[in-house]
């Protein structure tokens, strides 16, 4: 994988924005790859608003975020509502987010945050644009990523190395089965999972995810069984394959 961007393909725009937005979206399909088949991405034909590239073999879709900056709490996204229109019909993109040196236009880190972690408990709404602003009132939201679990983070270069891409791969395929799980449910499943990782442990007891209680509670205020909640969410992530019982109250992450 060619860590450097093409700077030839920006010789004739002015604003830096614009240089960065043709150089990064140009090296992503040249050296990228579709995290759920390895197939090659294609940017969309006719500016289509819903990713800027895809996958033509799984129909996968990708929106690219470009930033000098590495990742931090939060992404800068567009406005508010459409994000969230996205998120409950489905057609939220899978999130690329490049982080690049200024100093010599080289790839530092590709992470993607797959789509099936975003929820909209973790869009943030921004307050409106002044009224000095061309787009004045025009309210825009923040991807809180301090909330996505870790296996939602799934890095294709890090610290300006190439990762396994069968690795890669594969860890985006096995949690696939978060699609399963819609609006709310996802969202508690999500919880548990980032709960489950604070713990950083491989064995785990069920009275330790229930030390998580609190949290969970600030989180979905209006649940007054928290604990059976987090039972079931157990259970689930046995179906699913992520966690096996090693008998009463202790589990083993697979």
């Amino acid at each position: 994988m060619n860590l450097d961007f093409d700077t030839n393909l920006a010789l004739g725009y002015h604003s830096n924005l614009q240089k960065i937005r043709i150089m990064s979206e140009s090296w992503v399909v040249d050296n990228a790859y579709c995290v759920r088949c390895g197939n090659k991405l294609n940017h969309f034909k006719n500016n289509k608003p819903v990713g800027d590239m895809y996958c033509k073999k799984c129909k996968e879709e990708f929106e690219l975020k470009s930033n000098k900056a590495k990742l931090g709490k939060k992404i800068v996204d567009g406005a508010y509502s459409t994000m969230i229109e996205k998120i409950e019909n489905g057609d939220v993109p899978n999130f690329f987010y490049l982080n690049y040196s200024l100093k010599d236009y080289k790839v530092n880190n590709l992470l993607i945050i797959p789509k099936h972690y975003l929820t909209k408990e973790i869009i943030i709404k921004r307050p409106p644009l002044p009224q000095t602003a061309r787009r004045a009132g025009c309210i825009g939201c923040n991807i809180d990523v301090s909330l996505i679990p870790e296996s939602g983070k799934l890095y294709l270069v890090k610290n300006g190395h190439e990762e396994n891409r069968d690795i890669v791969i594969d860890n985006f395929n096995k949690m696939l089965f978060l699609r399963k799980s819609k609006g709310e449910l996802r969202g508690w499943l999500l919880d548990v999972l980032k709960c489950i990782e604070l713990l950083n442990k491989k064995e785990f007891a069920l009275n330790e995810v229930y030390s998580f209680e609190k949290y969970l509670k600030t989180k979905h205020p209006k649940n007054n069984n928290i604990q059976a909640k987090i039972r079931q969410q157990l259970q689930m992530l046995r179906d699913y394959g992520y966690l096996a019982f090693t008998k009463r109250g202790q589990y083993i992450l697979l």
